[in-house]
């Protein structure tokens, strides 16, 4: 992990003292929930990606896919 950065957040005083009663690491779970919430997001975008790739791939010819693989075969 690189540089560190401070981010403040907000929040109802009587959810800070659950927070506090429950032993609850709350950099910690910030920090989780903000990775798993931009790799969910990432993996959106991803299959996004994929689907306007393959809407793509089903308008090009079979006959030129077949044709562009074996001349990138051939030239390695």
């Amino acid at each position: 992990m690189g540089k560190l950065v401070t981010v403040t957040a907000k929040i109802p005083e009587e959810l800070k003292e659950k927070l506090e009663a429950l032993g609850i690491n709350v950099s910690g779970l910030i920090r989780e929930t903000l990775e798993r919430e931009i790799e969910r997001l990432e993996m959106e975008h991803l299959r996004e990606l994929a689907g306007k790739a393959s809407k793509l791939l089903r308008e090009v010819p079979a006959e030129e896919l077949v044709k562009t693989i074996r001349e990138s075969r051939d030239e390695q």
